[in-house]
């Protein structure tokens, strides 16, 4: 089957968080027969920073941020068996949420695919007129990356057919234990871009126990930390790139995890960066959020802090030799039960599953 994918970039991970995602799950069903075209926009300067090349396992189309471009990548939809739109592409979102709708064919399976549900959510609530509000009737699913129970309520209430949670999960062909590197010495790391809905939390979780911890070094890597004051032992290295993520995880004594305010609230909300720790065999420690045991078992393959006191708490009493042992038992964890193996497994069967009765009918 043919998968025509309207998302943000395949390509760049810069101000793309759900570039990681993206990758381990169409990699996982192109090897399962699909042939897939990712199209993306040239925009936010995420064609200037590239984490890879046009992989050979999709077809990559990357079209100017135009009216007249975004007509012919649409045109394009018929061709497809799936048409995918995911949210946050950054431009003309509701053009080719109307578009993929107007565009593919009676007989193909058209999915909105919600990368980041608790805002979307949000929006719908107070925007009856909202293009997901509008074009729900018109869709056969909605996939998204986290929520459980509480986002799939709010989408069936909405009206949606169905709604499915596709959690974040690993790819180990390209996240998995190597040799630190001296860049990344800390013993406590936190990668993240400093976003509204973040930056508090980030406070509390991070900044506010390198304060009280001055003896330990903190690292934070990500976009738009420049600016903020921060205690004298925090390090902030800017933008990390993919293939650094490997290193950045496996060289401090533990690495955080800080979920947005939303993704927070709303629980069974992993960001991609808890399975690319785990994947490398890092110690973490996360903010507390619902859910947490159903993807890592706290204090054996994870060490959850309720607050920034908490995380203090935690590296005061962190050995080298727990870490290891946490770390690894992770590693254990999500090979067995959280890779794209196991995500695609689960979108395989829902596409053939929700396709074959059309194509009965058709």
């Amino acid at each position: 089957m043919k998968i025509a994918f309207y998302g943000s970039s395949l390509l760049s991970s810069y101000w793309n968080g759900a570039a990681t995602y993206y990758r381990g799950l169409l990699r996982d069903l192109a090897g399962r027969g699909y042939e897939i075209t990712f199209y993306e926009p040239d925009a936010f300067d995420r064609q200037q920073h590239r984490d890879i090349e046009p992989p050979e396992w999709a077809r990559s189309v990357v079209y100017p941020a135009t009216e007249q471009a975004l007509r012919g990548v649409l045109a394009e939809a018929k061709a497809a068996d799936i048409v995918v739109k995911a949210n946050g592409v950054g431009v003309f979102d509701t053009e080719l949420l109307e578009g993929i709708i107007e565009h593919s064919r009676d007989d193909a399976l058209r999915i909105f695919w919600d990368v980041d549900a608790a805002a979307t959510l949000e929006e719908m609530r107070g925007q009856e007129d909202h293009v997901v509000r509008r074009m729900l009737p018109s869709l056969d699913m909605v996939l998204t990356y986290g929520g459980g129970p509480p986002v799939v309520d709010s989408y069936t209430g909405f009206g949606a057919r169905t709604c499915v949670p596709i959690y974040n999960a690993l790819d180990p062909t390209t996240h998995f234990p190597v040799e630190g590197e001296d860049l990344f010495r800390s013993d406590l790391a936190f990668l993240g871009n400093r976003l509204p809905d973040r930056e508090a939390r980030v406070e509390e979780f991070f900044l506010k126990p390198a304060a009280q911890l001055p003896e330990r070094s903190f690292l934070i890597g990500g976009n738009g930390w420049e600016t903020k004051q921060m205690p004298a032992n925090v390090r902030h290295l800017g933008h990390v790139y993919t293939h650094q993520h490997n290193a950045f995880n496996c060289t401090p004594l533990a690495v955080l995890n800080v979920a947005r305010d939303s993704m927070a609230d709303i629980g069974f909300s992993p960001a991609t960066r808890v399975f690319e720790a785990a994947g490398a065999a890092a110690c973490l420690i996360t903010d507390a959020w619902e859910g947490i045991a159903q993807f890592l078992e706290p204090d054996e393959e994870v060490l959850v802090a309720r607050d920034g006191q908490d995380v203090a708490e935690h590296m005061r009493h962190l050995t080298p030799d727990r870490a290891r042992t946490i770390g690894e038992a992770a590693l254990a964890r999500v090979l067995s039960e959280h890779t794209y193996t196991h995500r695609g497994e689960e979108v395989d069967k829902l596409f053939r599953d929700s396709a074959r009765p059309q194509r009965s009918a058709a």
